[in-house]
């Protein structure tokens, strides 16, 4: 009989094989699962999956809680364990899962981080970016991030062939391919750099100063570096350019529906949490132009 280390090990390969989850979370099931195994051998001496049950997953729970983690970390190891439990079941491996009824602790829901319209307006009207070609792609990283929502890893996976003239093609979460719109100041501003950039003969669109690939920390510098011209929010990461499309769409006008379609969510209560961003906005205008305020 298998012991629960070799059953996750076959989870992990499931969860890269057939779901394609990337390896960030790949590593992040893998630590949790892990540190789950090891509790139920150090302190109850267990390895049989069949063997656990509800009681060791709720003492479990409350070593985690005792060991200052927060909420939202014990959540997520809770949730992972949810995981792996449902795919004993779905290979008839248990009959029933020891984590179906355990409730988590209520986690309160952080608003999305965005930057704000004039900020931006000041960030791409000003002359913050240098004339040279380093300059017109530290700028193009910026516009993208920010006029298409895409995420870090779709941006460095950008390939040249993936650019046309009026869209781009995006790779996303699990290799799901999603056609995004180019404005026209984007289009232009992607023609302008066709024209000057050095890495000619790269595959990817967007590459460093030495011509290479982007990489993460690369463009969180540059990101970081642009964004604290212009604003003092702390976390100025390429994330909150993807939370700060989102935001000014919806305050725009834009539909909900359109919205999570470009930003490659697959269910629409990933989109919705931007809808209180602009509920926030909206009480605000309320508050200050109504009598009664």
């Amino acid at each position: 009989m298998k012991k629960f280390e070799e059953h996750i090990v076959d989870f992990l390969a499931y969860l890269k094989l057939e779901k394609r989850y990337s390896n960030h979370t790949l590593i992040a099931y893998e630590i949790d699962l892990f540190q789950f195994k090891d509790y139920l051998n150090s302190t109850y001496n267990e390895e049989n999956i069949n063997n656990i049950d509800s009681t060791f997953v709720r003492s479990y729970m409350v070593e985690l809680l005792s060991q200052n983690n927060s909420k939202s970390t014990v959540a997520r190891k809770i949730s992972a364990l949810k995981s792996i439990f449902k795919y004993f079941l779905k290979k008839q491996l248990i009959d029933e899962s020891p984590v179906s009824n355990i409730t988590t602790p209520k986690v309160e829901k952080r608003l999305p981080s965005f930057i704000k319209e004039a900020e931006m307006r000041q960030l791409f009207n000003g002359d913050l970016f240098d004339n040279d070609a380093n300059g017109l792609r530290d700028r193009l990283i910026l516009s993208i991030l920010y006029q298409t929502g895409i995420r870090l890893s779709e941006l460095i996976g950008l390939k040249c062939s993936d650019v046309s003239k009026q869209e781009i093609k995006v790779t996303g979460k699990r290799n799901k391919q999603r056609i995004v719109p180019l404005s026209r100041s984007l289009q232009e501003l992607v023609a302008q750099y066709e024209n000057v950039s050095e890495a000619k003969n790269s595959i990817w669109f967007l590459t460093t100063d030495n011509s290479d690939k982007l990489y993460e920390k690369f463009v969180y510098r540059k990101v970081n570096y642009y964004l604290s011209m212009v604003s003092s929010k702390q976390k100025k990461s390429p994330h909150i350019l993807r939370h700060t499309f989102a935001t000014h769409m919806l305050n725009n006008g834009a539909d909900l529906n359109a919205i999570k379609e470009l930003l490659g969510h697959e269910s629409l209560s990933a989109t919705q949490v931007y809808t209180h961003n602009t509920f926030e906005k909206l009480k605000s205008i309320h508050k200050q132009s109504h009598p009664r305020g």
